[in-house]
């Protein structure tokens, strides 16, 4: 036991953080806006460090369910985590477009930049990488059914309709979500795996994996813990985190981006490493499953705030996230239409991340 907890260091940092920073945070907020700056930025990494373990023990508990169980798991964690912060963060009267914001800079991250940059490492290091084009297909259009009925459609929804729409949203975000799982876990559970030959060594030996035992009752166990850490931390960090940008000119969207990219963080790093061990089907489903979790399950939980509150959140998206979005999905149903990545493919998307944070720059 005490071992364990000793690999534990990056989250015991982020515990210790929140030690610190709970009775100090009046204290910071107090002492001007480049002090409430830097508490919020130290902040971040300690959500960093607590998102990275809840990650590595989603991870072990994926490795011991294998996919698709497994990629599940990883994306559910990181939309967990996402949700919390986005909770905490909208409970202290945060801006009314942190949301929708928050959804469009995931789904910017997850299919733009992770994807695109796992490819392009992994087209160059490999060529040309296989995977199940099923599910690049059967997640592509989720996505855009999601995002279309949840960000688009309210634009033209009159406000005095919106707790109508608003319910129905939340009743239609669940349906798919439930037929989606069903997919998944279920008798096209083949469409999100795909079989990779089994390496031999010199000997002539398959080696099917390296098989190392998983404490399920200890990762379950750190993996919450680790969330309940990050809600303590966010609650400090949204406060510092407003007083510090206050007056500054950064663009509004800035606060959603930190909110995507602690959140995707781990899911970078797994993505990557997948990429430059040749298994492409595991990117794609960190990349689009995150895109969809983030989509499917954050705007029913949101949406469900909105209503308790009596306070909607502007979900509509603006003419240039709709615009980007467009791209991003048509641009990946052509990538992944064939069963296979390369770097071209890869740099394309990896050019529209670059895009979208240009925009984000200049405040679009």
């Amino acid at each position: 036991m005490l071992s364990a907890i000793k690999q534990e260091y990056w989250l015991l940092l982020a515990v210790l953080a929140a030690l610190i920073a709970l009775p100090m945070e009046h204290a910071v907020l107090g002492h001007g806006q480049g002090v409430a700056l830097i508490g919020a930025v130290a902040l971040i990494a300690a959500i960093v460090c607590a998102s990275l373990r809840v990650a590595h023990h989603a991870e072990q508990l994926a490795e011991r369910v294998g996919d698709p169980y497994g990629t599940m798991i990883l994306t559910l964690s990181a939309v967990l985590v996402e949700v919390v912060i986005l909770a905490i963060m909208m409970s202290n009267e945060a801006s009314p477009t942190l949301v929708r914001d928050t959804i469009y800079s995931a789904v910017m991250l997850d299919i733009n930049g992770i994807l695109g940059l796992a490819a392009l490492m992994g087209g160059i290091k490999h060529g040309e990488q296989s995977y199940n084009d099923d599910s690049a297909r059967s997640y592509s259009v989720m996505i855009l059914t999601a995002m279309g009925i949840s960000m688009v459609v309210p634009e033209f929804i009159p406000e005095a309709d919106w707790k109508a729409y608003s319910m129905f949203t939340i009743g239609a975000m669940l349906v798919l979500y439930a037929v989606f799982l069903r997919m998944q876990v279920g008798p096209h559970s083949y469409f999100f795996s795909y079989a990779y030959p089994e390496k031999k060594s010199r000997g002539g030996e398959v080696h099917a994996g390296s098989e190392h035992k998983v404490n399920v009752g200890w990762s379950v166990g750190v993996l919450v813990f680790g969330v309940v850490v990050i809600g303590v931390l966010a609650e400090v960090m949204s406060q510092a985190l407003d007083v510090g940008l206050e007056g500054t000119g950064a663009p509004p969207v800035l606060t959603a981006i930190v909110v995507a990219g602690i959140s995707a963080a781990p899911e970078i790093l797994t993505a990557l490493r997948a990429a430059l061990a040749n298994r492409m089907q595991s990117v794609v489903n960190i990349a689009l499953g995150a895109s969809l979790s983030t989509v499917i399950l954050t705007v029913p939980v949101m949406e469900a705030m909105a209503l308790y509150s009596d306070q909607p959140f502007q979900m509509a998206m603006t003419p240039v996230q709709t615009v980007m979005v467009f791209i991003t999905l048509i641009v990946c149903a052509i990538n992944l239409n064939d069963g296979e990545t390369n770097a071209i493919e890869g740099m394309t998307h990896f050019v529209l991340f670059a895009t979208f944070i240009m925009l984000a720059m200049l405040g679009l």
